[in-house]
């Protein structure tokens, strides 16, 4: 693998923030406690360990957060990460990441993502590199998630020829790759307007996937045309990139998979 990846690590929270977060009494979702280190941090040191990745942005929180927040800024003291504020979505947020690094290929992720290891980001960004797509998008095979996490609840794409979870590693390969964040903004902005979403993704995918007809192959070539960049994906054997920690009980799940080994 030739290319070596920016990253933007997208640590936003959603409009009227994270209940998780509040919960915690954190000023941040991404600094939730995981054996003994935040979210956040587990993430930046599994990036800046990878061989793939040279440095990037970290998007979000937001500045009134970020400057009252010491322990993010010394993270980033001692990453190869830039603070930028987030934009008004995650989607909007990973377009303006990657159009302020004006570089490719940009490797996207979240903030989250406490179980991320060098070696896994290095088996993404050699997957992504041979494709040839504009988008590639990371997923692992819902057995091999199931096998290894049986308790925890995860949510899975179930397609005609396979199930799959994500695995929140995403990669635009090229400026043609833009078109897939701008497109998923607008999904954003209709978040509360169903058949706005259903339009811009397409009537006819929707019925097929909830059918139980629709192959990933099928749904990707459709997305492909509606956002107008190509899109592939890859597969990854690790089932601790199908996990983030956005709830209690996913931190409890990473606690034990770290602790065990």
């Amino acid at each position: 693998m030739d290319a070596q990846f920016s990253a933007v690590v997208l640590a936003g929270e959603r409009p009227g923030g994270s209940d998780f977060a509040r919960q915690l009494g954190l000023a941040a979702s991404v600094l939730v406690d995981v054996a003994g280190k935040s979210a956040l941090q587990r993430v930046l040191d599994a990036l800046d360990s990878s061989a793939s990745v040279n440095g990037g942005l970290l998007c979000g929180p937001e500045e009134s957060v970020f400057r009252k927040t010491p322990e993010i800024q010394e993270i980033l003291i001692a990453s190869s990460f830039e603070w930028m504020p987030p934009a008004t979505g995650p989607s909007a947020s990973a377009l303006a990441g990657v159009e302020q690094l004006n570089h490719f290929p940009v490797l996207l992720t979240a903030g989250d993502h406490a179980l991320l290891t060098p070696a896994l980001i290095d088996q993404f960004c050699a997957g992504a590199s041979e494709l040839g797509v504009d988008i590639a998008l990371g997923l692992v095979p819902y057995e091999v998630v199931r096998a290894a996490f049986p308790e925890s609840k995860r949510t899975v794409l179930k397609f005609r020829d396979g199930h799959y979870c994500g695995s929140n590693l995403f990669a635009i390969m090229n400026s043609r790759g833009k078109a897939g964040p701008a497109f998923w903004t607008k999904l954003e902005s209709d978040r509360k307007k169903p058949w706005r979403m259903v339009r811009h993704a397409g009537v006819g995918l929707l019925v097929q996937y909830l059918l139980g007809r629709l192959t990933l192959d099928k749904a990707l070539d459709t997305l492909s045309r509606a956002m107008g960049c190509s899109i592939g994906y890859a597969l990854l054997d690790n089932p601790r990139a199908a996990v983030d920690v956005d709830s209690a009980a996913d931190r409890d799940l990473a606690v034990k998979i770290l602790q065990s080994g």
